[in-house]
């Protein structure tokens, strides 16, 4: 399963949104607003509070970057 912790008014959170859906893979979205618990629990997963953050469960892979994560999705599912 693929979740993307994320921010909707965030323009580089859109870019890989736009990816996953182009890709018509099927994700998880985790909003997470400043100053939300959402917010510690990311900081405390990926080691920094920035989005957008994608966790693919079924390769093991997390990481920060929209430019990496879009790169690494069409590796991945392309």
């Amino acid at each position: 399963m693929i979740e993307l912790y994320q921010k909707e008014s965030c323009p580089y959170c859109a870019k890989v949104r736009a990816k996953l859906d182009d890709l018509q893979l099927d994700w998880i979205s985790r909003t997470c607003p400043k100053g939300s618990p959402q917010r510690e629990f990311l900081l405390k997963l990926g080691g920094k509070e920035m989005v957008p953050f994608l966790v693919d469960q079924d390769h093991g892979t997390s990481m920060y970057e929209s430019d990496d994560i879009i790169e690494y999705l069409e590796k991945t599912y392309g």
